[in-house]
């Protein structure tokens, strides 16, 4: 599936669970963010960050935030969006985001795993970006013929040595700006015995 990314990025916050632009969905994913982020704040890389959004939260709850995606436009969107927070928001590949390796307590992503053509080699590397006791978060979902299944993800973050705990968002409308009927998910991975 190709995606111009650079175009969608004009529009890509007007969707409800993009741009968190309504108080509620933006409460929803603060919330859910809250529960799967370490208590203290730390070093948080977002991957395929889009315009920001998520990023602004974790930057909001306290966490030093690094933004990467492709994108050159949508790195602009997420530059403004960010002002002021002292993130760092880079131009560059998700699979091989452009930052020194295992300085992260937390690697965040969401929807980004299921358009990178070797996903358990991603997921390798980024395992290696983090700090012992670190964490990743992966929201995923599948969207029709798009997407990955949440047994595929946990099943390669196993092989990692990683212990998983899978939430299913599908039923919470909040977090979408209305209801869906396709597999959402999130993982929170941490390496056995952290």
């Amino acid at each position: 599936m190709d995606i111009d990314w650079d175009e969608a990025a004009a529009t890509f916050d007007e969707e409800p669970d993009h741009g968190l632009l309504d108080p509620a969905v933006r409460a929803a994913w603060d919330e859910r963010l809250g529960s799967w982020l370490p208590e203290h704040p730390g070093q948080l890389l977002d991957l395929g960050c889009g315009t920001g959004s998520l990023s602004l939260l974790a930057a909001a709850r306290g966490h030093r935030v690094t933004a990467v995606d492709l994108s050159p436009r949508m790195v602009e969107r997420a530059r403004a969006k960010l002002a002021g927070t002292g993130a760092r928001v880079l131009t560059g590949d998700a699979s091989r985001p452009p930052v020194e390796g295992g300085a992260f307590d937390v690697v965040l992503a969401r929807h980004v795993v299921w358009a990178l053509p070797d996903h358990e080699a991603v997921l390798r590397h980024w395992w290696s970006l983090l700090r012992p006791g670190g964490r990743l978060v992966l929201v995923e979902g599948v969207w029709g013929a798009t997407g990955i299944p949440a047994e595929r993800l946990t099943g390669a973050l196993a092989r990692l040595n990683a212990v998983t705990r899978c939430e299913r968002l599908s039923g919470d409308a909040r977090l979408w700006g209305r209801e869906v009927d396709d597999e959402r998910y999130a993982v929170i991975a941490t390496a056995a015995g952290a």
